[in-house]
């Protein structure tokens, strides 16, 4: 059964120690220092109790895979099923019946403060707090279609946001469809949600899909709706908080540097304006906060499943002997990835390569390895590329390829259309036909029972 609220997944990680509370005073200026512990130590989820804000932050909820596996209730040998199964049958979403746990309390006009709630400052250089985990709900002013996503806001003063949403994002042609039809662009930030939730925002659907039905699919029950407080939008209705907002079409300032998931600062440029309508919440709010910045951070594993999910969707129809994709945290998760599959013919391997490279993800590097080596673990993926791999004919370089958003590495002063990049393939597969060394190992030695080692 999927979590109700997210209160409820997080019971679940406390009772699993995977959710720990920190007590003592802490300023937003240095959470992101905490969160930063927590991650390298691969260890729980943090509850702030005292940053000097008017609620509590959590965060750290997506940071580790063994924490996205518990959000979906699922394990790596039933994830991709799972996510798979959720995004070929949607379920629409269906009303609350009475109050609505968000609307618990009401905030607007003079009383909406911005600097009340706990929005930390994340890298030295960051442009000022931002909400960086919210999942901002807007809907095409012409089809009404509702679209989640995730997008930074920059906090600018007690009711005034700047942002981030390009022009290809769905947010981003909402806001122009909204422009050229003289409608005002309304859209809500909401904080504080059943995890599946905001993965589903981070699945790639077409422009016209019900990302409320995405949602549904992957948890396996509907998400319950209310109306909004003060925009023409509905938002989930246990949600711990709903900022809710209108778009100036008209009038654009500064935002920025953002530390970004390259691990590199975007530079402040002109961006959209926002002016706060409403905040409602739940009593006792919890608000949540999300690190980007260099890889690895909670970013960058929230990403990680859909990611994964949508490239075996699209290449496993072609290339049915797959059996395992990872893509890299540390690699932005959509610039490094490794395929493992079992290859029926001489250059299948190339072939999936290629298929890789013109995914929506842009990747720089795709290595194919063997069914025998462990994707997720770096270890055997350089024992692959090490000796299984011949330089002159399985390395490929393509050049003049669309390069992957805001990489460093190419000349970001130029329209992102405009941006070239090229992507290297490794075929670290066997060569196929060929007779090839045995693998030297201990057998049976996972089963062996060695009660000198236990709880090491």
């Amino acid at each position: 059964m999927p979590y109700n609220d997210f209160r409820e997944f997080l019971a679940v990680l406390r009772s699993k120690r995977e959710l720990i509370d920190i007590d003592r005073h802490v300023p937003l200026t240095d959470v992101s220092k905490v969160m930063k512990h927590s991650y390298v130590l691969q260890g729980p989820a943090l509850q702030f109790n005292d940053t000097g804000a008017d609620h509590p932050l959590v965060s750290n909820i997506y940071s580790t895979r063994s924490k996205a596996l518990l959000a979906f209730e699922a394990d790596e040998s039933t994830i991709f099923e799972k996510v798979l199964k959720g995004l070929d049958n949607p379920i629409p979403s269906v009303q609350w019946s009475g109050p609505a746990p968000c609307h618990e309390v009401i905030i607007t006009g003079d009383d909406i403060d911005l600097t009340r709630l706990p929005v930390p400052t994340y890298s030295s250089k960051d442009g000022g707090p931002y909400i960086t985990p919210g999942l901002v709900v807007s809907k095409d002013p012409e089809t009404g279609v509702p679209d989640i996503g995730h997008y930074r806001f920059l906090i600018l003063g007690k009711n005034i946001v700047s942002f981030s949403a390009q022009p290809f994002h769905r947010f981003g042609k909402n806001i122009i469809k909204c422009r050229q039809m003289g409608v005002k662009c309304e859209a809500a930030i909401v904080l504080g949600v059943d995890p599946v939730i905001a993965y589903a925002a981070q699945v790639q659907v077409h422009d016209q899909t019900d990302d409320w039905s995405v949602a549904g699919g992957l948890r396996g029950a509907p998400v319950e709706m209310v109306k909004a407080h003060s925009v023409d939008l509905e938002v989930p209705a246990t949600a711990e908080f709903v900022i809710e907002l209108e778009v100036d079409l008209e009038k654009n300032v500064m935002e920025g540097p953002l530390g970004e998931y390259t691990g590199y600062y975007t530079p402040a440029s002109m961006k959209p304006l926002a002016y706060i309508k409403a905040i409602t919440h739940r009593k006792g709010g919890l608000f949540q906060g999300l690190l980007t910045g260099k890889p690895v951070t909670e970013n960058h594993i929230l990403k990680q499943i859909p990611f994964e999910a949508s490239l075996w969707r699209s290449l496993s129809k072609q290339f049915p002997t797959i059996r395992q994709i990872a893509v890299s945290p540390a690699g932005g998760v959509s610039f490094h990835m490794v395929i493992a599959m079992e290859p029926r013919f001489a250059g299948e391997a190339r072939q999936v390569i290629l298929a890789a490279m013109t995914s929506n993800t842009r990747p720089k590097w795709v290595i194919v390895v063997d069914p025998d080596i462990d994707v997720r673990n770096p270890n055997e993926i350089d024992w692959a590329l090490s000796f299984r791999v011949r330089p002159a004919k399985d390395i490929i370089v393509i050049d003049n390829l669309p390069a992957g958003p805001s990489d460093p590495s190419v000349d970001l002063s130029r329209p992102r259309p405009e941006r070239i990049s090229s992507a290297v393939g490794v075929d670290a597969t066997r060569p196929f036909g060929e007779p090839f060394s045995e693998v030297a190992d201990v057998p049976g030695w996972e089963e062996f029972d060695v009660p000198e080692l236990d709880g090491r």
